[in-house]
């Protein structure tokens, strides 16, 4: 029963889904946003669910001195904003107030971390991009030129290398590299598709790992 019952759960969910969406009239008219609600209900329930996960790791990693000082800022980090964010509502009925301790914490810590992902992201891309357009073969030769162009098209020193740069630039955004978004998107659909039926027939069970 433990693999039959979230078997029919989830097989019984997808099958309204899809009445929903295709049947516009009662009893599956107003599913889709029962279901909705009910989605938001368990997404608090696993949000809860994986702070207690993630706390716990963390406390056992201290009592087994594993990376005490990271376990230890995580767990004293997640405190402080907890706190601050439930005195931050009684207080000014918003955690996300303009003068709030919590959106003071948002601002002044969260912002400039995530900044800082990102500005490291930037050299992983850049790192990538080097080994992409390495000319080694004809399709390479196109990608680096087509690059190339598209950089120089979106600054103003295309416009003053050649006035027809911003308009090449944008006919290669709109033209070829609209075509092979699309191509990667009805790929990607199908792909769903597939997975989603497999998930319906019980083929494939993620909701069992």
């Amino acid at each position: 029963m433990r693999k039959e019952i979230p078997f029919l759960i989830s097989a019984l969910t997808a099958l309204f889904a899809v009445l929903a969406f295709f049947i516009p009239h009662r009893p599956f008219g107003g599913l889709q946003q029962k279901m909705l609600v009910w989605y938001s209900v368990v997404t608090g329930v696993a949000m809860l669910i994986g702070v207690e996960s993630l706390l716990n790791n963390h406390y056992k990693r201290i009592r087994r001195q594993e990376n005490v000082l990271y376990s230890s800022f995580l767990i004293l980090g997640f405190l402080i904003t907890f706190v601050l964010g439930v005195y931050s509502i009684r207080k000014y009925g918003d955690a996300f107030a303009p003068n709030s301790p919590f959106m003071f914490i948002f601002n002044y810590a969260e912002v400039p971390l995530q900044s800082t992902m990102f500005a490291l992201l930037a050299f992983f891309i850049a790192s990538a991009a080097y080994r992409a357009m390495k000319i080694r073969t004809v399709e390479a030769s196109l990608l680096l030129a087509a690059a190339v162009i598209v950089m120089l098209g979106r600054v103003p020193a295309g416009a003053q290398l050649w006035a027809g740069m911003p308009r090449l630039a944008e006919w290669i955004m709109e033209i070829p590299n609209l075509a092979a978004q699309r191509g990667i998107l009805i790929g990607v659909a199908l792909g769903s598709v597939g997975m989603s039926l497999r998930i319906i027939l019980g083929i494939e069970k993620p909701y069992l790992r």
